[in-house]
């Protein structure tokens, strides 16, 4: 029972940044209809700023918590003009194309992580920690800043979920995302929705990776794993469908959790391919999967 506790509580801490990034992915594929490969390098981004920002700050004599609060607003920023930028000049001319769209992404993945590579070096930059020590809870031992973190994300995920539900921007989006034409027959600036819709999702794929910095080895490669795992997250809970995602990103963190404990991270990740292929076999356009 201690064992179960634990790993559902591990598995929640994971889940919670796997939401955030998957919620970037399925939200630009929801309004644009293509799959952005390079969402990974844009929450990398934001992560090797923060991971920069803050020991530079605290050396001034701020503190930690209030250096990874200024360097997490700077990262999100950085990285969400990174991404209007991006979309502009590349993705706005391969909307609803996913060959097109494959192609531009694949070559931004590998232009930008070379890049950030040349600019911030292959080593690990790790982050001053936020809060020290441990929380016990009926017996489970958990860190304090992996809680402080997991708590703003799931704070951050719901007040997401319910703009796109209840406000007038988000009402735009979902229709967009059903039908794009019907919706500019209705008068829904399409490519103002677009544009502000790949860039909601640039800045969630930013404070997803700002979050996981303090407790992540973070190197211009960090997103590549994210990415993987994000994408199949996505695809279990149905491509452009937002409770989809979370449920898929729950579904990753928990087998992740449960395997790499009882056996090791390499099964951990082969049973998540080999349940996600089985699953897909069954119902191939996920579990809340647009018809």
């Amino acid at each position: 029972m201690h064992n179960l506790l634990q790993l559902s509580l591990t598995a929640l801490q994971i889940g919670a940044v796997y939401i955030l990034f998957s919620l970037g992915l399925t939200l630009i594929f929801g309004v644009l209809r293509i799959v952005n490969f390079a969402h990974g390098q844009f929450f990398t981004l934001s992560a090797l700023i923060t991971s920069v920002a803050v020991p530079w700050l605290a050396a001034y004599g701020l503190p930690v918590w209030a250096a990874y609060t200024i360097a997490c607003l700077v990262g999100v920023t950085l990285t969400s003009v990174f991404g209007a930028i991006v979309y502009e000049l590349g993705f706005k001319r391969v909307e609803r194309d996913m060959i097109g769209s494959f192609i531009l992404s694949v070559g931004l993945v590998l232009v930008i992580e070379g890049v950030l590579l040349k600019m911030f070096g292959g080593g690990v930059r790790p982050v001053p920690p936020l809060v020290e020590g441990n929380i016990d809870f009926l017996g489970v031992s958990m860190a304090s800043q992996r809680l402080v973190l997991c708590v703003v994300a799931v704070g951050l995920t719901i007040l997401f979920t319910r703009a796109l539900g209840s406000t007038r921007f988000g009402k735009a989006l979902r229709a967009v995302s059903i039908d794009h034409q019907a919706a500019m027959l209705q008068g829904i600036p399409y490519r103002r929705i677009a544009f502000l819709g790949f860039l909601a999702a640039t800045a969630v794929g930013a404070v997803a990776g700002s979050l996981i910095a303090p407790v992540s080895a973070v190197t211009p490669t960090l997103g590549d794993s994210y990415l993987v795992k994000g994408f199949i997250a996505v695809v279990i809970g149905g491509m452009g469908s937002v409770p989809g995602a979370i449920l898929g990103s729950l579904f990753i963190a928990f087998v992740e959790s449960f395997a790499g404990f009882y056996f090791d991270p390499s099964v951990a990740n082969l049973a998540i391919f080999i349940l996600v292929m089985a699953f897909l076999l069954v119902r191939p356009k996920g579990l809340l999967g647009y018809d």
